[in-house]
């Protein structure tokens, strides 16, 4: 939910909103003289939004994309199940030493 309010109102009540976008994940667009000049959001969703714009992530994310596309991925269920049993084979392994 996105709220509109002026400056002027937003000072005075500065704390309430803090705790509304940390808590509640509230959107603050706040107005001087009713033009929009600055927004409040919660911080780690700033820090997402923000490690978004860095070039290295960015070229990540494409090339997730472009393996997701040519079929380069599995789903994380598959992976697991390899994992699990490549550790019952170890510990079988490990057993029949003993």
């Amino acid at each position: 939910m996105v709220n509109h309010l002026p400056i002027t109102k937003a000072r005075i009540n500065l704390g309430q909103l803090a705790k509304r976008a940390h808590i509640k994940g509230e959107y603050f667009i706040l107005e001087k003289d009713g033009i929009p000049v600055i927004g409040i959001m919660a911080a780690d969703e700033l820090e997402d939004y923000l490690e978004l714009k860095d070039p290295k992530v960015k070229r990540q994310i494409q090339q997730s994309n472009e393996d997701i596309r040519a079929g380069r991925v599995r789903p994380a269920g598959e992976l697991l199940a390899e994992l699990r049993q490549q550790k019952q084979r170890s510990q079988a392994k490990v057993s029949r030493k003993a």
